[in-house]
């Protein structure tokens, strides 16, 4: 089989192991509603944190030579890892609902930004596989969370 198409066990370890409080949070929100106003903004702040990590690689990848000699991409590559960033920042400054949808709006976001990426330049096939399968599990999670919320208060 083509070592580029399966990811690096370590790496998809990696990967799978930074759902866990995605996960573990989400479950939470609904077993445990009187922590919910613990629960949510935490959620929410590891949630802009693995944004900026998403932001981050993209420009690992230009300072790597990853789009090659295309100086369009690298640009490109460097601009928008800022983006996620300060995505994740807003989101926090937000109350939490809207947060919760800007952080789902920028992982889908970041999710698009990798496919154009895989697209233009010479990425392991397994990358942007690993790359969706962690994306919806992260968006599913918050939007878990946040329905939970509603439940909590007793509205419908």
């Amino acid at each position: 089989m083509d070592p580029r198409r399966r990811s690096p066990k370590v790496l998809a370890l990696l990967g799978y192991s930074g759902t866990i409080p995605f996960l573990g949070i989400a479950a939470a929100m609904w077993a445990v509603p009187g922590w919910q106003s613990w629960l949510q903004p935490a959620l929410l702040d590891y949630a802009a944190l693995i944004l900026s990590f998403l932001g981050a690689l993209h420009a690992g990848m230009a300072i790597a030579g990853v789009g090659g000699q295309d100086t369009l991409l690298e640009r490109r590559m460097h601009l928008w890892s800022v983006a996620p960033c300060l995505i994740g920042w807003l989101a926090l400054l937000l109350p939490l609902s809207s947060g919760t949808a800007l952080l789902v709006g920028g992982l889908v976001a970041q999710w698009v930004q990798d496919l154009r990426l895989t697209r233009r330049a010479e990425l392991p096939r397994w990358y942007l596989g690993l790359r969706t399968r962690l994306s919806l599990v992260a968006c599913l999670s918050l939007l878990a969370a946040a329905a939970a919320v509603p439940l909590a208060y007793g509205a419908a």
